[in-house]
């Protein structure tokens, strides 16, 4: 895959390699580096009628069908982390925790993360670490 993406000039940096999000946790509480966490929305065709999840695409906040993602970067914009889609029904903070994020932050190293309002209340469930 690698020379392929060299061919077209896409070039994939050397160095740490994140593949989990208690991997990016720890990278940045280790560097002092500050995370900056969202969920980003993707519309998608709502399933057909019958399906007993057609419901639950629904995004309450654009009223469409969606599925959400949580994304964390770095200071810089770089993109450490992408998670599996959720339904669009879910919200960001129900998201963070279905994917650990406060056990990690509870465990981990001290980290600086940046979030929008989605995520209010987890700076209180981490003892506000993270936050």
């Amino acid at each position: 895959m690698r020379p392929l993406l060299a061919e077209r000039g896409c070039t994939i940096s050397t160095g740490v390699r994140l593949r989990t999000l208690a991997e990016v946790i720890d990278h940045i509480g280790v560097s002092g580096k500050t995370g900056i966490i969202d969920g980003t929305e993707i519309r998608v065709r709502r399933p057909a009628a019958g399906r007993k999840d057609r419901d639950k695409v629904i995004s309450g906040k654009t009223k469409q069908s969606a599925v959400k993602t949580m994304v964390v970067t770095d200071g810089d914009g770089r993109m450490l982390f992408c998670s599996s889609t959720q339904p669009g029904s879910c919200a960001d903070i129900t998201h963070a925790r279905q994917l650990g994020l406060v056990r990690l932050l509870e465990g981990g190293p001290a980290a600086e993360i940046l979030a929008d309002a989605g995520y209010q209340g987890l700076g209180a469930q981490t003892g506000g670490r993270g936050w």
